[in-house]
């Protein structure tokens, strides 16, 4: 007998006791709102009858991540799993994070709330989805370009490529997936600049040119800015 299944609490959403010794990752099929609410939002997904209802902190987590368009979040998934340290009431009670989403490229870090006035880094890490793995006598040519061209992200575009079945039409298809790939490639942003400045510093003076870029950018108080900062200082020593 499994024990997990004794303590399963009952109510119409999942609590942090629900995920006691597992995690969960769940399909959003659809997204509801209901105004005037500690937790207004209410996601469901294949699989229970039960509603995933994010906290502020989680929604800040989602929209940062997959945007304000909850009409966007149908068909995509991600990770749920129970952070015990979660405080209500001044005790430790337990609640629900997310630690991996689908449709990310890379892991995302920002700053959340801890505790009343103070805030700590958070990171979130992409959820490569499962790619079927199609016989070869089952995919034909176009249904090959398909689904190179409607991959959600990089890694998945890796996964497909990588499929035996790909093998017969990989010459053929080299041009779809050199633009999938153009496609799905973020563009470089100031702050991925000035971060790279950072992690290639190799004494203060390259830090204070850093530094002077931030400021004409007003970039300076970016969390990523920040923790390179924080970084190549430590690397190079001293109290640049």
């Amino acid at each position: 007998m499994n024990m997990l299944a004794t303590i399963v609490p009952k109510s119409d959403q999942i609590n942090a006791d629900d995920l006691i010794g597992q995690s969960l990752t769940i399909t959003v099929n659809e997204v509801k709102f209901s105004g005037g609410q500690e937790q207004p939002v209410s996601m469901y997904f294949d699989g229970s009858g039960k509603a995933f209802r994010p906290c502020k902190s989680m929604c800040r987590v989602l929209v940062a991540i997959w945007g304000p368009d909850a009409k966007e979040y149908v068909g995509r998934s991600m990770t749920l799993y129970r952070d015990p340290s979660v405080k209500w009431g001044g005790m430790e009670v337990g609640g629900i994070r997310i630690s991996h989403m689908t449709h990310m490229e890379a892991p995302v870090t920002m700053a959340l709330t801890a505790t009343k006035g103070a805030r700590k880094p958070y990171t979130v890490r992409p959820l490569v989805a499962e790619v079927k793995k199609l016989p070869v006598e089952e995919l034909t040519f176009e249904a090959a370009e398909h689904s190179i061209r409607t991959t959600a992200t990089l890694d998945e575009l890796k996964a497909v490529w990588a499929n035996k079945a790909m093998r017969p039409f990989r010459e053929k298809l080299q041009t779809a997936l050199d633009e999938r790939k153009a496609e799905l490639s973020p563009a470089k942003s100031d702050a991925d600049d000035i971060t790279e400045m950072y992690r290639n510093a190799q004494g203060p003076a390259d830090i204070e040119a850093a530094d002077k870029a931030a400021r004409t950018m007003e970039l300076e108080d970016d969390l990523n800015v920040a923790l390179a900062r924080s970084d190549a200082v430590a690397a190079i020593g001293g109290d640049a």
